[in-house]
Protein backbone atom coordinates (compact mmCIF):
# COMPACT_ATOMS: atom_id res chain seq x y z
CA UNK A 1 0.00 0.00 0.00
CA UNK A 2 1.28 3.29 -1.01
CA UNK A 3 2.33 5.84 1.68
CA UNK A 4 0.54 9.35 2.24
CA UNK A 5 1.78 12.05 1.49
CA UNK A 6 2.43 14.54 5.34
CA UNK A 7 1.42 17.48 3.31
CA UNK A 8 2.25 21.34 5.19
CA UNK A 9 -0.73 23.32 5.34
CA UNK A 10 -1.17 26.82 5.39
CA UNK A 11 -3.19 26.52 8.85
CA UNK A 12 -3.58 24.64 11.67
CA UNK A 13 -5.64 21.36 11.21
CA UNK A 14 -7.73 22.52 14.43
CA UNK A 15 -8.39 25.57 12.91
CA UNK A 16 -9.47 23.89 9.74
CA UNK A 17 -11.60 21.49 11.66
CA UNK A 18 -13.54 24.16 13.86
CA UNK A 19 -14.18 26.10 10.45
CA UNK A 20 -15.58 23.23 8.90
CA UNK A 21 -17.91 22.43 12.23
CA UNK A 22 -19.01 26.02 12.75
CA UNK A 23 -20.63 26.03 8.86
CA UNK A 24 -21.81 22.54 9.50
CA UNK A 25 -25.69 24.29 10.73
CA UNK A 26 -25.57 25.57 7.28
CA UNK A 27 -24.57 22.97 5.30
CA UNK A 28 -27.45 20.48 6.63
CA UNK A 29 -29.73 22.50 5.86
CA UNK A 30 -29.56 22.99 2.43
CA UNK A 31 -29.13 19.39 2.24
CA UNK A 32 -32.20 19.24 3.84
CA UNK A 33 -33.86 21.83 1.00
CA UNK A 34 -32.04 19.83 -1.70
CA UNK A 35 -33.28 17.08 -0.69
CA UNK A 36 -37.07 18.66 -0.61
CA UNK A 37 -37.07 18.39 -4.34
CA UNK A 38 -37.85 15.36 -6.32
CA UNK A 39 -35.66 15.68 -8.91
CA UNK A 40 -35.80 12.39 -10.84
CA UNK A 41 -34.27 12.03 -14.68
CA UNK A 42 -36.42 9.22 -15.46
CA UNK A 43 -38.94 9.65 -18.46
CA UNK A 44 -41.98 8.92 -16.49
CA UNK A 45 -41.28 11.40 -13.98
CA UNK A 46 -41.87 15.04 -14.04
CA UNK A 47 -38.90 16.95 -15.29
CA UNK A 48 -40.05 20.12 -13.91
CA UNK A 49 -38.68 18.81 -10.63
CA UNK A 50 -35.75 18.16 -12.36
CA UNK A 51 -35.02 21.68 -13.63
CA UNK A 52 -35.82 23.04 -9.82
CA UNK A 53 -33.07 20.74 -8.33
CA UNK A 54 -30.58 22.18 -10.84
CA UNK A 55 -31.83 26.01 -9.86
CA UNK A 56 -31.31 25.32 -6.46
CA UNK A 57 -27.84 23.72 -6.68
CA UNK A 58 -27.07 26.83 -8.57
CA UNK A 59 -28.13 28.84 -5.76
CA UNK A 60 -26.24 27.25 -3.42
CA UNK A 61 -23.03 27.41 -5.99
CA UNK A 62 -23.71 31.11 -6.06
CA UNK A 63 -24.30 31.59 -2.52
CA UNK A 64 -20.24 30.11 -1.65
CA UNK A 65 -18.59 32.35 -3.49
CA UNK A 66 -18.80 31.35 -7.48
CA UNK A 67 -19.68 34.16 -9.70
CA UNK A 68 -19.61 31.96 -12.60
CA UNK A 69 -22.62 29.45 -12.69
CA UNK A 70 -24.43 27.68 -15.36
CA UNK A 71 -27.13 25.74 -15.63
CA UNK A 72 -26.47 23.69 -18.92
CA UNK A 73 -27.23 20.69 -20.67
CA UNK A 74 -26.56 19.20 -24.50
CA UNK A 75 -29.25 17.30 -27.08
CA UNK A 76 -30.12 14.02 -25.93
CA UNK A 77 -32.53 12.06 -28.81
CA UNK A 78 -35.21 14.47 -30.12
CA UNK A 79 -34.97 17.16 -27.26
CA UNK A 80 -32.22 18.59 -24.62
CA UNK A 81 -30.17 16.71 -22.40
CA UNK A 82 -31.10 16.78 -18.46
CA UNK A 83 -29.55 19.88 -16.53
CA UNK A 84 -26.20 20.01 -15.53
CA UNK A 85 -25.00 22.60 -13.21
CA UNK A 86 -21.43 23.99 -13.87
CA UNK A 87 -19.41 26.78 -11.61
CA UNK A 88 -16.14 27.91 -12.03
CA UNK A 89 -13.35 29.75 -10.44
CA UNK A 90 -9.69 30.36 -12.60
CA UNK A 91 -6.57 29.22 -10.71
CA UNK A 92 -3.92 31.74 -9.87
CA UNK A 93 -1.03 31.26 -11.70
CA UNK A 94 1.11 27.96 -11.14
CA UNK A 95 -1.67 26.73 -9.01
CA UNK A 96 -4.08 23.17 -10.24
CA UNK A 97 -7.16 23.18 -10.93
CA UNK A 98 -9.38 20.22 -9.17
CA UNK A 99 -12.81 19.35 -10.73
CA UNK A 100 -15.58 18.53 -8.43
CA UNK A 101 -18.27 15.96 -9.40
CA UNK A 102 -21.68 15.34 -7.78
CA UNK A 103 -25.29 14.66 -8.97
CA UNK A 104 -28.49 16.34 -8.53
CA UNK A 105 -30.92 14.11 -9.78
CA UNK A 106 -31.74 10.52 -7.01
CA UNK A 107 -33.55 7.59 -7.15
CA UNK A 108 -37.34 7.50 -7.32
CA UNK A 109 -38.60 6.78 -4.01
CA UNK A 110 -40.23 3.45 -4.02
CA UNK A 111 -43.07 2.12 -2.21
CA UNK A 112 -43.97 4.56 0.47
CA UNK A 113 -45.25 2.37 3.09
CA UNK A 114 -41.70 1.38 3.43
CA UNK A 115 -39.88 4.68 4.66
CA UNK A 116 -40.69 5.16 8.07
CA UNK A 117 -40.70 8.94 6.87
CA UNK A 118 -41.50 11.09 3.86
CA UNK A 119 -38.97 10.33 1.01
CA UNK A 120 -38.70 13.98 0.48
CA UNK A 121 -38.82 15.56 3.50
CA UNK A 122 -35.60 14.79 5.54
CA UNK A 123 -35.66 13.78 8.82
CA UNK A 124 -33.23 13.47 11.54
CA UNK A 125 -33.45 10.50 13.90
CA UNK A 126 -30.28 9.19 16.07
CA UNK A 127 -27.66 11.31 14.63
CA UNK A 128 -28.72 10.25 10.78
CA UNK A 129 -30.63 12.33 8.21
CA UNK A 130 -33.26 10.37 6.30
CA UNK A 131 -34.58 11.07 2.98
CA UNK A 132 -34.39 9.98 -1.08
CA UNK A 133 -30.79 11.44 -2.01
CA UNK A 134 -29.63 12.22 1.92
CA UNK A 135 -26.44 10.56 0.93
CA UNK A 136 -26.84 9.47 -3.17
CA UNK A 137 -25.66 12.20 -3.72
CA UNK A 138 -27.17 15.76 -2.66
CA UNK A 139 -24.89 15.08 0.46
CA UNK A 140 -21.98 14.63 -2.55
CA UNK A 141 -22.86 18.47 -3.45
CA UNK A 142 -23.31 19.65 0.21
CA UNK A 143 -19.49 17.61 0.77
CA UNK A 144 -17.81 19.98 -2.15
CA UNK A 145 -19.80 23.41 -0.89
CA UNK A 146 -18.77 23.25 2.67
CA UNK A 147 -15.09 21.96 2.05
CA UNK A 148 -15.06 24.90 -0.36
CA UNK A 149 -16.80 27.48 1.90
CA UNK A 150 -14.57 26.36 4.23
CA UNK A 151 -11.15 26.92 2.52
CA UNK A 152 -12.28 30.05 1.23
CA UNK A 153 -13.16 31.21 4.83
CA UNK A 154 -9.80 30.43 6.20
CA UNK A 155 -7.65 31.49 2.76
CA UNK A 156 -9.71 34.24 1.26
CA UNK A 157 -7.66 35.28 -1.53
CA UNK A 158 -5.03 33.61 -0.85
CA UNK A 159 -6.37 29.84 -2.05
CA UNK A 160 -4.97 30.42 -5.21
CA UNK A 161 -6.34 26.99 -6.10
CA UNK A 162 -8.55 26.55 -9.55
CA UNK A 163 -12.01 24.85 -8.49
CA UNK A 164 -14.81 23.27 -11.05
CA UNK A 165 -18.10 21.61 -9.56
CA UNK A 166 -19.86 20.05 -12.06
CA UNK A 167 -23.06 18.52 -10.53
CA UNK A 168 -24.90 16.50 -13.11
CA UNK A 169 -28.36 16.18 -13.63
CA UNK A 170 -29.00 12.30 -14.82
CA UNK A 171 -26.54 9.89 -13.31
CA UNK A 172 -29.19 8.09 -12.01
CA UNK A 173 -31.12 7.68 -15.74
CA UNK A 174 -27.25 6.12 -16.97
CA UNK A 175 -25.82 9.59 -17.76
CA UNK A 176 -27.07 9.12 -21.32
CA UNK A 177 -25.40 12.56 -22.60
CA UNK A 178 -22.51 12.82 -20.22
CA UNK A 179 -20.09 11.90 -22.87
CA UNK A 180 -21.49 14.34 -25.25
CA UNK A 181 -21.38 16.89 -22.22
CA UNK A 182 -18.02 16.19 -21.85
CA UNK A 183 -16.82 16.57 -25.54
CA UNK A 184 -19.01 19.98 -25.96
CA UNK A 185 -17.76 21.85 -22.61
CA UNK A 186 -14.32 20.08 -22.73
CA UNK A 187 -12.29 23.19 -21.89
CA UNK A 188 -14.58 24.05 -19.32
CA UNK A 189 -14.37 20.79 -17.54
CA UNK A 190 -10.20 20.64 -18.09
CA UNK A 191 -8.94 19.76 -14.34
CA UNK A 192 -5.71 18.64 -12.91
CA UNK A 193 -7.69 16.44 -10.12
CA UNK A 194 -11.15 14.91 -10.43
CA UNK A 195 -12.49 14.36 -7.14
CA UNK A 196 -15.73 12.04 -7.52
CA UNK A 197 -18.11 12.79 -4.66
CA UNK A 198 -20.15 9.32 -5.07
CA UNK A 199 -18.87 5.87 -3.47
CA UNK A 200 -19.10 5.22 0.29
CA UNK A 201 -16.80 4.57 3.25
CA UNK A 202 -15.96 1.11 4.91
CA UNK A 203 -17.78 1.89 7.83
CA UNK A 204 -18.67 4.13 10.02
CA UNK A 205 -15.41 5.53 12.16
CA UNK A 206 -13.61 3.59 8.89
CA UNK A 207 -12.84 6.00 5.98
CA UNK A 208 -11.76 4.66 2.28
CA UNK A 209 -10.62 5.57 -1.19
CA UNK A 210 -12.40 3.76 -3.82
CA UNK A 211 -9.78 2.77 -5.72
CA UNK A 212 -11.19 0.39 -8.53
CA UNK A 213 -14.52 -0.26 -10.39
CA UNK A 214 -15.19 -3.40 -12.43
CA UNK A 215 -16.29 -2.98 -15.60
CA UNK A 216 -19.87 -4.55 -17.09
CA UNK A 217 -21.46 -6.12 -19.96
CA UNK A 218 -25.05 -6.38 -20.51
CA UNK A 219 -26.35 -8.81 -23.28
CA UNK A 220 -29.32 -10.54 -23.97
CA UNK A 221 -30.00 -14.57 -24.80
CA UNK A 222 -33.08 -15.36 -26.36
CA UNK A 223 -32.97 -19.36 -27.25
CA UNK A 224 -35.64 -21.18 -29.27
CA UNK A 225 -37.16 -24.45 -30.12
CA UNK A 226 -39.97 -24.27 -31.81
CA UNK A 227 -41.64 -22.35 -34.57
CA UNK A 228 -44.64 -21.77 -32.59
CA UNK A 229 -46.26 -22.98 -29.02
CA UNK A 230 -47.16 -27.05 -29.64
CA UNK A 231 -49.41 -29.21 -26.98
CA UNK A 232 -46.95 -30.55 -24.26
CA UNK A 233 -48.69 -33.99 -24.21
CA UNK A 234 -48.97 -34.78 -27.56
CA UNK A 235 -45.66 -33.09 -27.92
CA UNK A 236 -43.52 -33.50 -24.81
CA UNK A 237 -40.58 -36.11 -24.92
CA UNK A 238 -38.62 -36.00 -27.70
CA UNK A 239 -38.56 -31.89 -27.81
CA UNK A 240 -37.75 -29.76 -24.52
CA UNK A 241 -38.86 -26.54 -23.83
CA UNK A 242 -36.98 -23.49 -24.04
CA UNK A 243 -37.22 -22.50 -20.93
CA UNK A 244 -35.57 -25.66 -20.08
CA UNK A 245 -32.72 -25.39 -22.34
CA UNK A 246 -32.04 -21.92 -21.51
CA UNK A 247 -31.65 -22.69 -17.69
CA UNK A 248 -28.92 -25.69 -18.61
CA UNK A 249 -27.46 -22.90 -20.67
CA UNK A 250 -27.29 -20.60 -17.62
CA UNK A 251 -25.81 -23.56 -15.68
CA UNK A 252 -23.10 -23.77 -18.00
CA UNK A 253 -21.75 -20.19 -16.51
CA UNK A 254 -20.40 -21.12 -13.74
CA UNK A 255 -18.88 -23.94 -12.49
CA UNK A 256 -19.12 -26.00 -8.95
CA UNK A 257 -18.11 -23.27 -6.83
CA UNK A 258 -19.78 -20.77 -8.42
CA UNK A 259 -16.82 -19.28 -10.20
CA UNK A 260 -17.43 -17.77 -13.25
CA UNK A 261 -16.68 -20.16 -16.04
CA UNK A 262 -16.23 -18.40 -19.16
CA UNK A 263 -13.19 -18.59 -20.64
CA UNK A 264 -11.17 -15.46 -21.70
CA UNK A 265 -12.14 -13.35 -18.47
CA UNK A 266 -9.44 -11.72 -16.23
CA UNK A 267 -9.55 -12.07 -12.69
CA UNK A 268 -7.02 -11.13 -9.74
CA UNK A 269 -7.02 -12.20 -6.07
CA UNK A 270 -4.93 -9.56 -4.43
CA UNK A 271 -7.01 -7.26 -2.54
CA UNK A 272 -5.42 -6.42 1.07
CA UNK A 273 -8.31 -5.19 2.99
CA UNK A 274 -10.69 -8.28 4.86
CA UNK A 275 -13.87 -8.36 4.41
CA UNK A 276 -15.35 -10.65 6.81
CA UNK A 277 -17.88 -13.39 5.09
CA UNK A 278 -19.67 -13.21 8.42
CA UNK A 279 -20.21 -9.24 7.96
CA UNK A 280 -20.57 -9.94 3.93
CA UNK A 281 -23.59 -12.40 4.62
CA UNK A 282 -24.84 -9.74 6.54
CA UNK A 283 -24.88 -6.82 4.31
CA UNK A 284 -25.95 -8.64 1.10
CA UNK A 285 -28.80 -10.04 3.64
CA UNK A 286 -27.73 -13.72 2.55
CA UNK A 287 -30.36 -16.19 3.54
CA UNK A 288 -29.17 -18.53 6.44
CA UNK A 289 -27.67 -21.74 4.83
CA UNK A 290 -26.82 -20.22 1.54
CA UNK A 291 -23.52 -21.09 0.71
CA UNK A 292 -21.37 -17.87 -0.87
CA UNK A 293 -20.09 -18.77 -4.50
CA UNK A 294 -16.85 -18.56 -6.00
CA UNK A 295 -12.99 -18.92 -4.90
CA UNK A 296 -10.66 -16.56 -3.10
CA UNK A 297 -11.24 -13.77 -0.97
CA UNK A 298 -14.36 -12.09 -0.36
CA UNK A 299 -13.33 -8.82 -1.39
CA UNK A 300 -11.79 -9.76 -4.19
CA UNK A 301 -15.03 -11.42 -5.55
CA UNK A 302 -16.58 -8.32 -5.18
CA UNK A 303 -13.54 -5.99 -6.50
CA UNK A 304 -11.15 -8.23 -9.02
CA UNK A 305 -12.88 -11.05 -9.91
CA UNK A 306 -15.79 -11.35 -12.78
CA UNK A 307 -19.11 -12.27 -11.51
CA UNK A 308 -21.99 -12.95 -13.83
CA UNK A 309 -25.97 -12.78 -13.14
CA UNK A 310 -29.24 -13.31 -14.79
CA UNK A 311 -31.01 -10.47 -13.66
CA UNK A 312 -34.36 -11.10 -15.84
CA UNK A 313 -36.11 -13.88 -17.71
CA UNK A 314 -38.91 -13.60 -19.99
CA UNK A 315 -41.01 -17.20 -20.25
CA UNK A 316 -44.67 -17.65 -20.17
CA UNK A 317 -46.21 -16.83 -16.55
CA UNK A 318 -47.29 -19.40 -14.50
CA UNK A 319 -50.59 -17.81 -13.82
CA UNK A 320 -51.32 -17.51 -17.43
CA UNK A 321 -49.39 -21.19 -18.21
CA UNK A 322 -51.01 -24.13 -20.57
CA UNK A 323 -50.45 -27.26 -20.99
CA UNK A 324 -47.90 -26.07 -24.64
CA UNK A 325 -44.22 -26.67 -25.00
CA UNK A 326 -42.94 -22.98 -25.02
CA UNK A 327 -41.17 -21.89 -28.31
CA UNK A 328 -38.77 -19.54 -26.85
CA UNK A 329 -37.19 -17.43 -23.74
CA UNK A 330 -35.16 -15.00 -23.49
CA UNK A 331 -32.87 -13.82 -20.54
CA UNK A 332 -30.95 -10.86 -19.60
CA UNK A 333 -27.26 -11.47 -18.59
CA UNK A 334 -25.25 -8.79 -16.36
CA UNK A 335 -21.10 -9.57 -16.39
CA UNK A 336 -19.38 -7.58 -14.30
CA UNK A 337 -15.80 -7.14 -15.52
CA UNK A 338 -12.04 -6.94 -13.51
CA UNK A 339 -10.55 -3.98 -13.69
CA UNK A 340 -8.25 -3.98 -16.22
CA UNK A 341 -10.72 -6.21 -18.47
CA UNK A 342 -11.31 -4.35 -21.79
CA UNK A 343 -15.06 -4.64 -21.87
CA UNK A 344 -15.57 -5.80 -26.03
CA UNK A 345 -13.22 -8.60 -25.35
CA UNK A 346 -15.19 -9.26 -22.62
CA UNK A 347 -18.16 -9.52 -24.54
CA UNK A 348 -16.85 -11.18 -27.11
CA UNK A 349 -16.19 -14.24 -24.54
CA UNK A 350 -19.40 -14.17 -23.59
CA UNK A 351 -20.81 -14.57 -26.76
CA UNK A 352 -18.38 -17.36 -27.91
CA UNK A 353 -19.32 -19.65 -24.18
CA UNK A 354 -23.33 -18.73 -25.13
CA UNK A 355 -23.07 -19.99 -28.55
CA UNK A 356 -20.40 -22.52 -27.75
CA UNK A 357 -22.96 -24.44 -25.44
CA UNK A 358 -25.95 -24.02 -26.31
CA UNK A 359 -27.85 -27.51 -25.48
CA UNK A 360 -29.61 -30.01 -27.94
CA UNK A 361 -28.80 -28.05 -30.97
CA UNK A 362 -30.86 -24.89 -30.14
CA UNK A 363 -31.16 -21.96 -31.94
CA UNK A 364 -29.69 -19.06 -29.91
CA UNK A 365 -29.40 -15.10 -30.44
CA UNK A 366 -26.67 -13.04 -28.60
CA UNK A 367 -27.66 -9.25 -27.89
CA UNK A 368 -25.45 -7.51 -26.55
CA UNK A 369 -26.96 -4.18 -24.92
CA UNK A 370 -24.42 -2.22 -23.47
CA UNK A 371 -20.68 -2.13 -22.58
CA UNK A 372 -18.68 -0.10 -19.44
CA UNK A 373 -14.97 0.12 -18.70
CA UNK A 374 -13.72 -0.33 -15.57
CA UNK A 375 -11.46 1.76 -13.52
CA UNK A 376 -8.28 1.74 -11.07
CA UNK A 377 -6.59 4.50 -9.34
CA UNK A 378 -2.87 5.20 -9.52
CA UNK A 379 -2.28 5.54 -5.87
CA UNK A 380 1.04 6.53 -6.46
CA UNK A 381 0.01 10.25 -7.64
CA UNK A 382 0.22 13.04 -5.59
CA UNK A 383 -3.32 13.57 -5.33
CA UNK A 384 -3.90 10.05 -4.47
CA UNK A 385 -1.54 9.86 -1.45
CA UNK A 386 -2.77 13.56 -0.64
CA UNK A 387 -6.23 11.94 -0.53
CA UNK A 388 -4.95 9.13 1.98
CA UNK A 389 -3.34 11.63 4.25
CA UNK A 390 -6.63 13.77 4.24
CA UNK A 391 -8.98 11.22 5.17
CA UNK A 392 -6.32 9.93 8.08
CA UNK A 393 -6.17 13.03 9.79
CA UNK A 394 -10.31 13.92 9.43
CA UNK A 395 -10.87 10.28 10.75
CA UNK A 396 -8.07 10.13 12.75
CA UNK A 397 -7.23 6.99 11.39
CA UNK A 398 -5.43 5.64 8.20
CA UNK A 399 -7.50 5.07 5.39
CA UNK A 400 -8.71 1.72 3.40
CA UNK A 401 -8.35 1.34 0.32
CA UNK A 402 -11.61 -0.51 -1.12
CA UNK A 403 -13.18 -1.39 -4.96
CA UNK A 404 -16.63 -1.31 -5.95
CA UNK A 405 -17.98 -4.02 -7.07
CA UNK A 406 -20.41 -2.56 -9.43
CA UNK A 407 -19.58 0.26 -12.34
CA UNK A 408 -19.64 3.57 -12.67
CA UNK A 409 -19.29 4.22 -16.84
CA UNK A 410 -18.58 7.62 -16.75
CA UNK A 411 -15.34 7.39 -14.81
CA UNK A 412 -14.56 5.69 -17.79
CA UNK A 413 -15.48 8.78 -20.25
CA UNK A 414 -13.83 11.10 -17.72
CA UNK A 415 -10.74 9.29 -18.22
CA UNK A 416 -10.41 9.27 -21.94
CA UNK A 417 -11.34 12.68 -22.05
CA UNK A 418 -8.78 13.46 -19.79
CA UNK A 419 -6.08 11.10 -19.32
CA UNK A 420 -3.79 13.34 -17.47
CA UNK A 421 -6.21 14.48 -14.68
CA UNK A 422 -5.73 12.51 -11.38
CA UNK A 423 -9.31 10.52 -10.63
CA UNK A 424 -10.36 10.29 -7.08
CA UNK A 425 -13.17 8.43 -5.90
CA UNK A 426 -14.34 9.50 -2.72
CA UNK A 427 -17.56 8.85 -0.24
CA UNK A 428 -19.61 10.08 2.13
CA UNK A 429 -21.85 7.01 2.46
CA UNK A 430 -21.49 3.81 4.91
CA UNK A 431 -23.28 1.00 4.58
CA UNK A 432 -25.99 1.55 6.62
CA UNK A 433 -26.67 4.20 4.06
CA UNK A 434 -29.52 2.29 2.07
CA UNK A 435 -29.03 4.27 -1.40
CA UNK A 436 -31.73 3.50 -3.76
CA UNK A 437 -33.87 1.43 -1.09
CA UNK A 438 -36.56 3.22 1.29
CA UNK A 439 -35.09 4.79 4.35
CA UNK A 440 -32.13 6.22 2.59
CA UNK A 441 -29.93 8.03 5.16
CA UNK A 442 -26.60 9.82 5.92
CA UNK A 443 -24.61 9.50 9.08
CA UNK A 444 -24.33 13.74 9.86
CA UNK A 445 -21.03 12.66 12.23
CA UNK A 446 -19.15 10.73 9.12
CA UNK A 447 -20.67 13.57 6.94
CA UNK A 448 -18.65 16.46 8.77
CA UNK A 449 -15.57 14.30 8.04
CA UNK A 450 -15.93 13.97 4.96
CA UNK A 451 -16.60 17.65 4.47
CA UNK A 452 -13.48 18.28 6.90
CA UNK A 453 -11.50 15.72 4.90
CA UNK A 454 -12.23 17.39 1.34
CA UNK A 455 -11.44 20.79 2.89
CA UNK A 456 -8.02 19.26 4.06
CA UNK A 457 -7.61 17.55 0.66
CA UNK A 458 -8.26 21.33 -1.80
CA UNK A 459 -5.79 23.19 1.07
CA UNK A 460 -3.31 20.68 0.20
CA UNK A 461 -3.53 20.66 -3.77
CA UNK A 462 -3.10 24.10 -3.59
CA UNK A 463 0.03 24.72 -5.24
CA UNK A 464 0.90 21.06 -5.48
CA UNK A 465 3.42 20.06 -7.66
CA UNK A 466 0.94 17.23 -9.01
CA UNK A 467 2.59 16.27 -12.48
CA UNK A 468 6.02 15.75 -10.77
CA UNK A 469 5.10 13.01 -8.03
CA UNK A 470 6.09 15.38 -5.34
CA UNK A 471 3.44 16.07 -2.59
CA UNK A 472 4.41 19.62 -2.09
CA UNK A 473 6.89 21.89 -3.69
Amino acid sequence: MTEPCAPTVPVPIDVVRAAVRADMPRTVEQLVELVAIPGIAWESFDPAQLERSAEAVAGVLSGAGFDDVQVLRVPLGDGPGHPAVVAHRRPAPGHPTVLLYAHHDVQPPGRRELWDSEPFAAQERDGRLYGRGAADDKAGIMAHVGALRAATALLGDDLGLGVTVFVEGEEEAGSPSFRDFLQVHRDRLAADVIVIADSSNWEVGVPALTTSLRGMVGAVVELSVLEHAVHSGMYGGPVLDAPTLLARLIATLHDEDGAVAVAGLLAEDSTELVYDAERFRADAAVADGVRLAGRGSIASRLWTQPALSVTGMDVTPVDVASNTIAPSARAKLSLRTAPGQDPDDAAEALRRHVEAHTPFGAHVHFELEETGQSFRTDMGSAAARIARWALGESWGRPAVETGIGGSIPFTADLTEVYPDAAILITGVEDPDSRAHSANESLHLAEFERAVLAETLMLLALDGTALHTGSCRE
